[in-house]
């Protein structure tokens, strides 16, 4: 088992990657634990494969688990879920001193981590990430948050989870196109801060989608403690720092919001798409060469993700696309800042960024196809 730390004074905590995990979670989760019963929030797919073997440990511990489970996807991001994960987890006593246990992906994790975060000022939670994507982004750093008609993830709050375990043998379970879009924020990493893991990666691309053990592992550790780097250096997104791991996220929140947030487009398959926009529009400004740009475009071509918004079908111009950034949380005094590159492993945040410039690009974009 690899061990990552996320250094943030008394708020600190392990995330701890490997096989078997959810099998001995109660071994791992009792310390953190006051009551012989802890709620578990968790979708229903995810419910048809770990349900068994997480209420088995717990049992086994003398523990009782308490279940609510939602409808999968991104849909579940609501004010509705919300108030219903709320509610349950009120009627289950559940007191500022306990934990609650996020089992699934992004979705569940950032929805159980904003109701944790209000629940009486505030309870403890232990997430369990079950999808590629979530055991490298979503479960480290506490972003919690819900979506609105509004846009993506507008409105939340940081709140730390006390424990994370990535159970390796969980991303059997996951259809290769969840894994592939997982990989996307693998890929982020190296991109943004790590040419040299962006160099491995290119060699090891699809050992690492094929879930072969050792380089899922080392894939998975060193994505976990490049985040946790910058989640110490700069915990709720003050600086720049910490905002160097939106990139691709900018470009792919206007997709999604222009997909409706729909399969049409998952959230790592936008990712992947705004990186290789945020390297040709990085080059469109003479900030990073041509070579590279390619280089990120062929990456994501190798883990068979969209690479092309042309490709999508979208039925839209690059103004509309453009107008979808207008509610990016990310807003600041009326300018977007954008996180460019100068070269792979060298990104930076640009806040001269004109829209209007942005549209054109897309429309250069749309037209390519």
């Amino acid at each position: 088992m690899a061990v990552v730390p996320v250094e943030l004074g008394g708020r600190s905590y392990e995330v701890r990657i490997g096989k078997g995990l959810l099998h001995g979670a109660a071994q791992q989760c009792v310390p953190l634990l006051r009551k012989p019963r802890v709620p578990i929030v968790t979708d229903r797919n995810v419910a048809q494969h770990w349900r068994d073997a997480v209420e088995s440990s717990f049992a086994d511990a003398a523990i009782e688990s308490r279940w609510f489970v939602l409808e999968p996807g991104e849909a579940a991001k609501s004010w509705e879920n919300l108030r219903r994960v709320t509610d349950w987890l009120l009627a289950e006593q559940v007191e500022r001193g306990d934990h609650v246990l996020a089992l699934g992906g992004g979705v569940i994790g950032d929805l159980v981590g904003f109701a944790a975060a209000i629940l009486k000022r505030g309870c403890g939670f232990i997430q369990l990430p079950t999808t590629l994507l979530a055991q490298v982004d979503s479960s480290v750093g506490g972003k919690t948050a819900i979506n609105t008609g509004a846009g993506k993830n507008l409105i939340g709050a940081f709140h730390q989870p006390s424990l994370v375990l990535a159970d390796l043998d969980a991303l059997d379970t996951l259809p290769d196109r969840e894994m592939r879009a997982g990989y996307a924020e693998v890929l982020k990493y190296g991109v943004l801060g790590d040419r040299e893991f962006f160099d491995w990666l290119a060699a090891n691309g699809k050992a690492v989608l094929a879930r072969e053990d050792t380089p899922l592992e080392y894939a998975v550790a060193t994505s976990v403690a490049a985040k946790a780097r910058i989640v110490a250096e700069d915990e709720r997104e003050t600086a720049d720092r910490r905002a160097l791991l939106n990139l691709g996220h900018t470009f792919g929140h206007a997709l999604e919001a222009e997909t409706g947030f729909s399969d049409r487009l998952l959230h790592g398959e936008a990712v992947a798409l705004g990186m290789v926009l945020a390297a040709r529009y990085s080059a469109r400004r003479g900030q990073i060469s041509d070579a590279d740009a390619e280089r990120v475009t062929r990456a994501v071509d190798a883990a068979g993700l969209p690479s092309e918004i042309a490709a999508l079908g979208l039925g839209c111009d690059g103004r509309r696309l453009a107008d979808h950034m207008l509610h990016d949380k990310k807003m600041d005094a009326g300018t977007l800042p954008f996180v460019l590159l100068r070269a792979i492993g060298d990104a930076h945040v640009a806040r001269d960024v004109e829209l209007a410039d942005v549209s054109e690009f897309l429309n250069e974009e749309l037209r390519a196809g």
